[in-house]
């Protein structure tokens, strides 16, 4: 079948979906895009149901071309996109006609980059998902004379993401903490130290962990390991918080004191290196009742 052949894949481009789920007892993350955010938008102004299969694009640098007629969104990090040297919008659905050249520039705020195709990318599943896990082979990063497998569509006009939807990247970023874990056994002065300090984003950050650099957290003492998920906060001996992203481990022996705002790791998800970053508490009532709404609004089952 054609579909999108790869003419430049950019530093780093993953096909992604909804996550590898079921695994993680076997030490399999669930990878899946690390802006949840702007990858459910893509999929929805293209009428695909949740975690339809796209493309997570780090920093941009794309560049396709349709061997089909189809209709393709690209949201995220804010690149510029071109269809034969036509500038378009993000957070737009567009038509792209057989051969035409879609190009995204690099960005300039923002980490990442969706492009999603309407009906979604076709490609083999490892482990009942197409998401691409490089840390455990589990697929692997675009390369040039790729072809993205995907099928013709037509739509009667545009449509784009509502204003307030849109998200600044530029800004400073204040990130919600569900506290818990080990948060009792976290000397009072150092969870209050975690909360009141401005942290940067270190540039050793990926897919895994988002590492922090700040005024060291001192840690309890802990002797055993357990199961963690994506969000959970970790601080290792040198007081470094990490924060668990899409790729993460599925046991860690690090004290935890909380898990970020499940919203929020999308936001993070488009920070670059250096950014500064404070957290605030909030419940996990108001956190599940924001998730609920979020996953509503996308139809996720």
């Amino acid at each position: 079948m054609s579909g999108l052949l790869v003419l430049k894949p950019g530093p780093q481009s993953l096909l992604q979906d909804g996550g590898r789920r079921g695994w993680q007892h076997l030490g399999i993350s669930p990878a899946g895009p690390l802006d949840c955010h702007a990858a459910a938008w893509a999929n929805h102004l293209l009428n695909n149901p949740w975690g339809t299969p796209l493309l997570e694009v780090a920093l941009g640098g794309l560049e396709l071309q349709a061997q089909v007629d189809t209709w393709v969104a690209v949201c995220g990090a804010q690149v510029l996109v071109h269809v034969d040297e036509q500038p378009q919008p993000l957070w737009t659905r567009l038509p792209l006609h057989k051969g035409q050249r879609l190009v995204l520039g690099f960005a300039s705020s923002g980490q990442r980059a969706y492009v999603a195709v309407a009906g979604g990318f076709l490609a083999p599943a490892l482990l009942g998902s197409v998401s691409v896990q490089l840390r455990e082979g589990l697929g692997r990063a675009l390369q040039a004379g790729d072809v993205l497998t995907c099928h013709s569509a037509h739509f009667n006009h545009a449509a784009s993401v509502p204003w307030p939807y849109l998200p600044d990247y530029r800004k400073a970023t204040l990130l919600r903490v569900i506290t818990g874990g080990d948060a009792a056994s976290f000397a009072q002065e150092q969870l209050q130290g975690f909360f009141a300090q401005v942290w940067q984003l270190s540039p050793h950050s990926d897919r895994m962990g988002a590492r922090l650099i700040g005024e060291a957290v001192q840690p309890p003492l802990r002797q055993w390991s357990l199961g963690v998920a994506r969000g959970a906060i970790q601080v290792p001996p040198d007081g470094q918080p990490i924060i668990l992203q899409a790729d993460q481990q599925t046991m860690g022996g690090y004290p935890v004191l909380g898990w970020l705002h499940p919203l929020d790791q999308s936001r993070l998800a488009q920070c670059p290196a250096h950014h500064p970053l404070r957290f605030t508490p909030v419940s996990i009532a108001d956190a599940q009742a924001e998730l609920r709404e979020f996953y509503r609004f996308f139809r996720r089952v």
